[in-house]
């Protein structure tokens, strides 16, 4: 049997089995922007909320005719607060077909975290 729902209702179903709920999802040909609140209560973006978020996203994926488009998450408390934000290129993506090993995918991934915008001034 296969699974005919769209990409991102696939993805939000997977996300909440994790305590991951997505809020926004708006693509276009080469941007996947996206917004989703945790359960729990944490100052700023955690790697297991981006690790989850991503290997989600693979495995959607990896199930559907899905082309590796850039990644725009910004992550909210549940009261809708921004804990910050975090990105993955198109290329990088692609990129784990061979010439990228999965810890440079996250390496470089884990380096765009960046704070709730109010955060740096």
């Amino acid at each position: 049997m296969t699974d005919d729902r769209p990409f991102e209702l696939a993805l939000e179903n997977r996300l909440m089995g994790k305590g991951i709920y997505l809020t926004e999802w708006e693509a276009d040909g080469e941007t996947i922007e996206l917004a989703y609140e945790t359960v729990d209560e944490r100052p700023a973006v955690t790697s297991d909320e981006v690790g989850q978020v991503v290997r989600t996203l693979l495995a959607v994926g990896d199930e559907r005719d899905w082309t590796p488009r850039t990644l725009q998450a910004t992550s909210l408390t549940t009261d809708g607060e921004v804990c910050g934000s975090w990105h993955v290129e198109a290329e990088w993506f692609e990129g784990l077909d061979g010439e990228l090993s999965e810890v440079e995918f996250s390496r470089r991934v884990l380096a765009t975290v960046g704070p709730a915008p109010d955060e740096h001034q």
